[in-house]
C-alpha cells in the first residue's frame, strides 16, 4: 500500500489542527505552545543553524579549499538528434534559431553541441563549443561549422 493509493473513506484528507478553541480540543490555552519561551510569542521564526547566539557549528568548522563550482562555465547542450528532428536541410543552426525552437532557454549562456544521434541533412552549425563526434558528424553529412 502507498500513501497516494489510500481511499477517502479510510483518511485521505487529514484535518487541519484548529489550536486555541477550547480545552477539550486537546489544542485549548497555550494551543499547542507549551508555557514561556521564544516559540511560545508569536512571531516566532528563528533562522536555520540558529544555536540561541552561540557561534553555529558552520561557522566553528574551517572553511578549507578551493571550489571552483562557482566559477565554471555551464553550457546549454543540443544533441545531434534534435537538430535532426527540428531543423530542415540547409538550416542554419545558432543560439537564436535553438531559443526560438525552444531546444535551449533564451539566457544568452553559452551552447554546446554533443554527438548523440545521426545527421542526415547538411546544416550550418555555429555555436560556443562542438564535441568532436559532433563535427565529425557534420561534415560527413555536408555540413559545416562556424565558430561563433
Amino acid at each position: 500500500m502507498r500513501l497516494n493509493e489510500i481511499l477517502q473513506v479510510a483518511g485521505r484528507h487529514k484535518r487541519r489542527r484548529r489550536v486555541g478553541r477550547g480545552n477539550g480540543s486537546g489544542y485549548g490555552k497555550t494551543s499547542g505552545r507549551g508555557h514561556r519561551g521564544y516559540h511560545q510569542r508569536a512571531g516566532s521564526n528563528r533562522q536555520f543553524g540558529f544555536e540561541g547566539g552561540q557561534n553555529p557549528l558552520l561557522a566553528r568548522i574551517p572553511q578549507r579549499g578551493f571550489n571552483n563550482a562557482n566559477f565554471r562555465t555551464e553550457y546549454q547542450i543540443v544533441n545531434l538528434d534534435v537538430i535532426e528532428q527540428r531543423f530542415g536541410d540547409g538550416d542554419r543552426v545558432d543560439a537564436e534559431a535553438l531559443a526560438a525552437k525552444r531546444l535551449i532557454d533564451g539566457s544568452g549562456g553559452p551552447v554546446k553541441v554533443l554527438g548523440r544521434g545521426e545527421l542526415t541533412k547538411r546544416v550550418t552549425v555555429a555555436v560556443d563549443k562542438l564535441s568532436k563526434t559532433a563535427a565529425e558528424k557534420i561534415a560527413a553529412a555536408g555540413g559545416s561549422v562556424e565558430s561563433a
